[in-house]
């Protein structure tokens, strides 16, 4: 592992995926340097196993990954089927540098919650999941990591024909945060729903970067990307979708929103489409823009503070980026956790 990572050159900010988050920035040390990890300990309250495994060993030739590889960490598995409760597997990350690589075998219904918090100074983490045919999951990402943590996220999800796969992050944590969220449709009839919800403040950073690949014609994709940002934080939505030649019939949508809620505060948002086939229906849109003088002036006017006014704004801006999902159970905890995060913040 140690040898794949060094003989890999450091990536050129000329690659859309590390334009706005070299890799150099997002490394926990120096980019020679592989540190020994500590491990990221995954927990949960059901009765589903989570088995330690040997941690894959692909790194599809990109660096972040082969990084994670090198520096150890924790590594486990767990296998659904029919799954009638939610899952809530809890990762808890501390000391120096921490890593965990977590892979979900789904061969039936499940709701998946995994919610990411603790002290670390820097923490990595590998998701790997491979959806069997007619397989449905529903997975919530929830990042509540300490303000000063960087960040590092790789996803990799495999969905067989028939599957879908709902995913929803809720980032509000972490100084630095660098995401690289990949999924492989790989069968008629699979599909996709994405979407993503930031929350940034003070000099908050968050780059998130998905890619979705239509390698079969008839599967879905629906990509979401909302931030919110104050301060002079700065958030980067970067959306690459492919559809392969011969994917006929593939229907693949993005869309960026951005609310700029103070003079310093930037957001990025670059969709990308890469379409080879001819039947197909792609479209992608991207705003960026600050709040709506009226609608504050409407809220003030009723006798909410200008704080409250925004809040309320800014609560709906976002909760609005949940709305392509479909399962209940994971829209209704996605909101839940943004509302919790929204009044804690209104408290401080």
């Amino acid at each position: 592992h140690w040898m794949m990572y060094h003989q890999m050159p450091i990536p050129p900010r000329s690659e859309h995926l590390w334009r706005y988050t070299p890799w150099p920035r997002i490394h926990p040390t120096k980019t020679d340097d592989v540190p020994s990890a500590d491990d990221v300990i995954f927990s949960n309250d059901g009765p589903q196993v989570l088995n330690s495994i040997q941690p894959s060993q692909d790194s599809q030739g990109d660096i972040a990954r082969a990084f994670l590889q090198a520096a150890g960490g924790s590594s486990s598995q767990m296998s659904l089927n029919d799954e009638s409760e939610p899952i809530h597997i809890n990762a808890r990350a501390s000391g120096h540098v921490a890593v965990g690589h977590l892979h979900l075998d789904v061969k039936g219904s499940a709701v998946v919650f995994l919610h990411i918090s603790g002290e670390p100074e820097w923490v990595g983490l590998h998701i790997t999941g491979n959806l069997h045919p007619n397989a449905h999951l529903a997975f919530g990402f929830i990042n509540e990591l300490d303000s000063n943590t960087k960040f590092l996220r790789c996803e990799d999800w495999q969905l067989d024909r028939d599957s879908s796969l709902e995913h929803a992050t809720l980032s509000v944590g972490g100084f630095r945060c660098k995401s690289d969220l990949r999924t492989s449709l790989n069968g008629t009839g699979s599909s996709v729903r994405q979407s993503i919800t930031v929350n940034a403040d003070g000099s908050r950073h968050d780059d998130k970067h998905v890619e979705i690949h239509h390698h079969h014609g008839h599967t879905q994709s629906d990509l979401v990307m909302n931030s919110a940002c104050g301060g002079n934080s700065h958030f980067i939505g970067t959306g690459l979708l492919t559809i392969a030649e011969g994917a006929n019939k593939s229907d693949a949508s993005q869309v960026f929103r951005n609310l700029l809620l103070s003079e310093k505060a930037r957001a990025e948002a670059i969709p990308e489409l890469e379409v080879l086939a001819d039947d197909v229906s792609a479209a992608h849109g991207a705003a960026s823009a600050p709040i709506d003088r009226n609608q504050l002036h409407y809220l003030m006017s009723r006798g909410l503070s200008p704080e409250e006014a925004q809040s309320v704004i800014v609560n709906g801006f976002l909760y609005d980026a949940f709305s392509n999902l479909t399962n209940k159970q994971l829209l209704e905890e996605m909101r839940t956790r943004l509302t919790v995060h929204l009044e804690c913040e209104l408290k401080r």
